[in-house]
């Protein structure tokens, strides 16, 4: 059993569980059902011998690592494999359930796990291949964990495939740089953007309700601004650049310029990555993104 923090959750847990599961455990010292399957987590550890691994988080010290995988009660405990979440369970389970959940997702006692050693040039995916970009980009990060670029698209990648978890469990070693690193910071708002589409229940009857608080007040920022997350949680990206245009043409510093702030993330997250061009030559640009920085100066500057 091993303590987990956000200085060794990369090592200890994501690039753990490419070779073994990893059973991530959430926790704190005031929690009793926690000291109930605590106990039988660690002997279970024991008695598998080795085809798992137990770490714990105290959900308190480590309140951003809890926010990255969505805690909301404890214990709780999720299962990493490959590393990616993949099951999980909440309260103080017997053992006997325990056994089932675990049974479920570990290889057999008795095979051992072969030696990964790479496919051959012929056995290689296309490259258009979404598993093998999948493989690719996490590859890249595991390589080079201090790597923001790298980081930064694997978890974007996750979030267009709709792997909210994953993604949110890529991100958590970085949390503590966000303030420094401003397009993971940007990744974030959206990880942020889709937890409270999920929270509003039915995307349709949500957007109604907001259409229909703006029609009673158009200086309803509030109002904006939730559509403006539910738009971005569904990947509408000039729709919600629209909305928060119209924040900005009525209030530039409304909530500390959240509308702007959040229209420099929505831009980061949606510009293609460089392209590489010969010496002399300019590189391409996306000209959805060139539109919306000019619309975006225009309002800001007027």
């Amino acid at each position: 059993m091993i303590n987990v923090t956000t200085a060794n959750f990369e090592a200890e847990v994501i690039e753990a569980s490419m070779d073994t599961p990893v059973l991530v455990d959430f926790w704190a010292p005031w929690c009793g059902p926690c000291k109930v399957i605590g106990p039988l987590l660690e002997k279970l550890e024991t008695d598998y011998r080795g085809r798992f691994k137990l770490v714990k988080i105290d959900s308190d010290q480590e309140q951003e690592l809890s926010q990255a995988f969505g805690i909301r009660s404890i214990p709780t405990c999720v299962l990493m494999i490959g590393g990616k979440p993949v099951d999980g369970f909440m309260g103080a389970v017997p053992e006997g359930q325990l056994k089932t959940f675990l049974d479920k997702h570990l290889p057999p006692a008795d095979i051992l796990e072969a030696e990964v050693t790479g496919e051959s040039v012929a056995d290689a995916p296309d490259a258009n291949d979404p598993q093998a970009r999948h493989e690719a980009l996490q590859q890249a990060v595991l390589q080079k964990p201090d790597d923001d670029d790298a980081r930064f698209a694997y978890v974007k990648f996750l979030l267009q495939d709709g792997k909210l978890a994953e993604a949110k469990a890529a991100l958590a070693p970085a949390l503590p740089r966000l303030s420094l690193v401003r397009r993971l910071d940007s990744l974030h708002q959206w990880t942020a953007a889709i937890d409270f589409a999920a929270e509003q229940g039915a995307a349709d009857a949500a957007l109604a309700g907001f259409d229909a608080r703006i029609a009673a007040n158009k200086r309803d920022f509030d109002a904006r601004f939730a559509r403006t997350r539910m738009l971005m949680a569904a990947q509408q990206w000039t729709a919600a650049m629209d909305e928060l245009l119209e924040i900005l043409m009525r209030d530039k510093s409304w909530s500390e310029e959240l509308a702007r702030k959040t229209f420099v993330a929505i831009l980061d997250i949606i510009e293609p990555p460089p392209v590489k061009v010969a010496d002399g030559q300019i590189p391409p640009v996306d000209p959805v993104v060139a539109t919306y920085r000019r619309r975006l100066s225009s309002v800001v500057l007027s």
